[in-house]
């Protein structure tokens, strides 16, 4: 593979004067690598949006808008926002399906400076009091399912609570606003001098020990992230145009991209990553109410979508599903994912089924605004068990178990530094510096760098099962099942699952004298915890869990010994 050409690509597009230029500058007591002309914040990056006005920018099964009807919404939802006293350094949330409100609330909040906290749409009971609290939103902006939940918490009886505002209902109390009336607000979005470290979103990641974590995105690792995007694009083409001697053709136009996308916006996946990228090109989003293959073969095909990127089982889904010969996907550029690792054998199918097509994928997290690596093409097709490259913005090492910056190709953890690592988490001061250490974001993930910098990711260090691209920390669900109680001991893993590349399985010891079967125990769990969270796999034993030395469960050892038929 051409990976003497991607070097010095690389260097060409990172040098000084370079598009992508990098420099060190001082964050947050840090000296830490930046893209040197990156946007000033994600406000500027709206703002020049304007120029697509005529281009259509957001569809969503009939209705179709344009990125100057979007303009004018965004104005009347900040003006709306600073009529209500809402302003920089202030909280809203979004609690909502992949609806065209869902962005353009997010554009109308960073452009006042307002921080956008990202609700997962599966959260019940105590998750979402718990949120509510921790993030101290002065508007919740929700969809009519969420609006139901929300009024079924403490925190909304008799009308207290932040302010609601709810779109597409048929029914709503006296006290809950129509978004509609929201729309009907004159304005322009007023001038703000917005600080690169201002938080621009929350969006929460699952808790190691029982509720999650409030993680805080600033504009500088958001735009950050989009020069990224858009460099790992342009290296690899670069080099590969060098490599071959084919040079695109300067006079060719340049392709409007259209994207699918198939995740929630409440994740870095679908919104830092993927409407971010399209909308700073004047591209066309496509939204889905949830995924279904057939569904999206039919959108690709009736929008010419260009690009679809989600979680692994999705490609995977495309390409197997029945009717995929049916469809007409030539218009597709690009087909992949992140939220996790692509199977090898998945990068091979994905580059022989759409003759259009190349394998793409990127390895990150919500800490670090998107992604680390990224990695598409020949490259990927050479290396399909690899991540890519490091973005240039992030100095990497790996660390051993005895702190020590493991030997070159050696396995440890995965520490990065750079431009789009958080700030912290939301009032956890503990948690961020048990995770960041001098700047250093400790990922959580094993990994070794090979001779060409392309990163392999071998184990997980965190107590976590990675279900669909959902993050679901063990703890978590131990200390809703332990709630029940007739639960004496329970130790949560994962299970390797075909479709969602794990599943959550819990073995389980009862009582002395206590009765649970497995729908009860689910049952339990579904007043407490997400639905993703809730153990598919249920163990009940009599004889206690196997322990180590320092008492902690064997959890490999209790995953290889215990067969799925025998779970209840």
């Amino acid at each position: 593979m051409h990976y003497k050409e991607l070097k010095a690509a690389w260097a060409e597009l990172t040098g000084p004067g370079a598009p992508f230029e990098i420099s060190r500058i001082r964050v947050r007591g840090q000296d830490i690598l930046a893209y040197r002309h990156a946007p000033p914040d994600v406000r500027a990056l709206w703002l020049s949006t304007a120029a697509f006005a005529d281009r259509e920018y957001l569809i969503y099964e009939d209705e179709r808008i344009t990125y100057g009807q979007a303009h004018a919404d965004v104005a009347s939802i900040a003006a709306w926002l600073t009529a209500q006293g809402v302003g920089r350094g202030d909280r809203i949330a979004i609690a909502m399906r992949n609806y065209p409100e869902w962005l353009m609330i997010y554009w109308a909040c960073l452009c006042l400076g307002v921080a956008v906290v990202g609700y997962n749409a599966w959260w019940v009971g105590e998750e979402l009091d718990y949120v509510l609290k921790d993030s101290d939103p002065k508007i919740i902006f929700c969809d009519g399912e969420r609006l139901v939940r929300f009024l079924e918490r403490p925190a909304f009886a008799r009308g207290g609570g932040p302010r609601l505002v709810a779109t597409r209902v048929t029914q709503r109390p006296d006290h809950v606003l129509d978004f509609k009336d929201v729309l009907e607000t004159p304005g322009a979005i007023p001038g703000v001098e917005i600080d690169p470290d201002d938080d621009a979103c929350i969006f929460y990641t699952s808790g190691t020990t029982g509720f999650p974590k409030g993680a805080q995105l600033t504009h500088r690792g958001c735009v950050s992230n989009l020069m990224s995007m858009s460099f790992s694009g342009q290296v690899q083409a670069l080099a590969t145009a060098r490599a071959t001697g084919v040079a695109p053709d300067p006079n060719a136009p340049i392709p409007i991209p259209v994207g699918l996308l198939t995740t929630p916006l409440f994740h870095v996946t679908a919104n830092n990553c993927g409407a971010y990228a399209v909308t700073a090109a004047g591209g066309k989003l496509v939204l889905m109410y949830r995924w279904d293959a057939k569904t999206a073969l039919t959108l690709i095909e009736r929008e010419r979508v260009t690009s679809m990127s989600g979680v692994p089982v999705m490609s995977r889904e495309l390409i197997t599903h029945p009717d995929f010969a049916k469809h007409d996907l030539s218009s597709l550029i690009t087909l992949g994912g992140g939220g996790a690792q692509l199977p090898p054998d998945l990068v091979q199918k994905i580059d022989e089924s759409v003759a259009t097509a190349r394998p793409n994928t990127g390895y990150g997290m919500t800490e670090t605004c998107g992604i680390i690596t990224a990695v598409a093409a020949d490259f990927f097709v050479d290396k399909p068990a690899s991540a890519g490259p490091a973005m240039p913005d992030f100095e990497v090492k790996c660390v051993t178990d005895d702190g020590e910056t493991a030997a070159p190709g050696e396995a440890g953890e995965l520490w990065v530094r750079g431009a789009q690592v958080i700030k912290g988490y939301l009032n956890r001061p503990e948690a961020t510096a048990e995770t960041i250490t001098d700047g250093w974001l400790h990922t959580g993930d094993i990994a070794r760098v090979d001779e060409d910098g392309f990163i392999f990711i071998v184990d997980r260090k965190k107590d976590m099962v990675l279900r669909g691209g959902e993050n679901v920390y063990c703890a978590e669900v131990e200390a809703a099942l332990y709630r029940h109680a007739a639960v004496a001991e329970v130790c949560v893993f994962g299970v390797p699952d075909e479709r969602l590349g794990e599943e959550v399985g819990a073995a389980v010891v009862l009582r002395e004298g206590q009765l649970a079967d497995g729908i009860a125990l689910r049952t339990h769990c579904a007043d407490l915890i997400a639905k993703h969270k809730i153990p598919r796999y249920i163990w009940l034993r009599d004889e206690p869990l196997p322990r180590n030395a320092s008492g902690k469960f064997l959890k490999r050892a209790l995953r290889d010994g215990l067969p799925l038929n025998e779970a209840v």
